[in-house]
């Protein structure tokens, strides 16, 4: 296991910052790395660290979420208002759509196993997208219209959307039919991640004031409970839906309302936590990477990616409409919401395993989306943001 996490974090940081000076985005040097070392190649990759990754991806997302939280101002989201909550769902129902429409066409799918693909196809990657929108509320960037706070709500709440309606078509493949009422599990744990993340949120910042702790141990105490939402979500399920990622992300923006200077010291934190964690998520999304399927991937796979994608930045465009947002402001929303990483990476080989008759071409096309898409969209908004967004200090 040593020598694994040895090669992943000395390979993985030259890739990237090799990548870095070419004025590329690191995170393909990462996912290059997580291929090259992963099982489907030179196979260097611990079994130890591959039997724990789904877990390992989840805590650096965990991270990152919490950081995100630590930065968003709830008055800012109130400011944005309805196309924050359009954001949420109707880009990826446009996306979705186009796939169980094309997919038939280009690919011989049934439509229920289209919709199944369209569903893992079509969540945005926070992972990719939140670091990158705190980068630019640090520079200022996009500032005056809340911009990067707009992309990352709706990014966070796109992903529960997604994988409730995978859950679902997925029940209706087995023949478990699908309900009116398997919909509303979205709202529901919506409200009630909320709820979660912004009492405990009151309640930490109680503790704080009372008791002194190095902010180190601040630190693992918010970690610890994030752990706990997503401990809670899995264990509630079968019963009540609860958002555990969500919560996460009420909890940070909590603290940031009721003890600001807090909020702040933290955030530094856990962003030196990011480095790590960062090359950890990103070497084991290119880890789960089965590129052998890749062979199977012709241009009809990729033809149907980018008309799905076309489709979502249709969708990104109706839900800013009426909104004070400009055209150059509205296009890098569009670029923005395009990167697929780990929501594929987690849930690509699911129908596959599941005895869907098309899971290997959806796992082929899941791979070749985060191919084509993480670069692309990360690479889009690394590119454009000082162009397309005005900056205020």
């Amino acid at each position: 296991m040593l020598f694994s996490l040895a090669l992943i974090l000395i390979i993985g940081f030259s890739l990237s910052g090799i990548l870095n000076r070419l004025r590329i985005p690191g995170l393909l040097g990462m996912i290059l790395t997580g291929i090259i070392l992963g099982p489907y190649a030179l196979n260097l990759i611990s079994p130890d660290i591959l039997h724990v990754s789904a877990d390992l991806r989840e805590i650096a997302l965990i991270v990152i979420l919490t950081r995100a939280g630590l930065s968003i101002d709830i008055n800012d989201l109130k400011k944005v208002g309805r196309p924050a909550i359009l954001m949420c769902f109707v880009p990826a129902t446009f996306e979705i759509v186009a796939i169980t429409l094309l997919a038939p066409l280009l690919l011989k799918v049934t439509y229920l196993e289209a919709a199944i693909m369209g569903t893992v196809l079509a969540a945005v990657s926070p992972a990719v997208i939140v670091p990158r929108m705190l980068h630019l509320m640090e520079g200022g960037y996009g500032k005056t219209k809340s911009i990067p706070q707009l992309i990352m709500a709706g990014a966070s709440v796109d992903d529960i959307y997604v994988i409730v309606l995978f859950t679902s078509f997925m029940g209706m493949y087995k023949g478990n039919g699908f309900t009116a009422t398997t919909l509303f599990t979205v709202p529901l744990s919506i409200i009630s991640g909320l709820i979660l993340g912004v009492v405990s949120g009151m309640i930490l910042v109680r503790v704080f004031k009372r008791i002194h702790m190095r902010d180190t141990i601040k630190v693992l105490v918010l970690l610890s409970i994030a752990f706990l939402f997503v401990t809670l979500e899995s264990f509630v399920k079968p019963y009540f839906p609860i958002s555990g990622l969500l919560a996460v992300m009420a909890l940070g923006g909590t603290i940031l309302k009721s003890y600001e200077i807090l909020a702040k010291r933290l955030m530094g934190k856990f962003s030196k936590i990011w480095v790590g964690a960062e090359i950890l998520l990103f070497v084991l999304v290119g880890a789960a990477v089965d590129i052998s399927y890749l062979a199977n991937a012709g241009f009809n796979s990729v033809l149907l990616i980018l008309g799905a994608l076309v489709l979502r930045i249709l969708g990104v465009n109706i839900s800013l409409l009426k909104t004070k947002l400009n055209f150059k402001e509205r296009l890098f929303c569009s670029v923005a919401y395009l990167p697929k990483a780990t929501v594929q990476a987690a849930v690509g080989a699911i129908p596959l395993s599941a005895g869907v008759a098309a899971g290997n071409t959806i796992l082929t096309v899941a791979v070749l989306a985060i191919l084509i898409t993480a670069p692309l969209g990360a690479i889009g908004v690394d590119y454009s943001y000082k162009k397309l967004l005005t900056r205020t200090n």
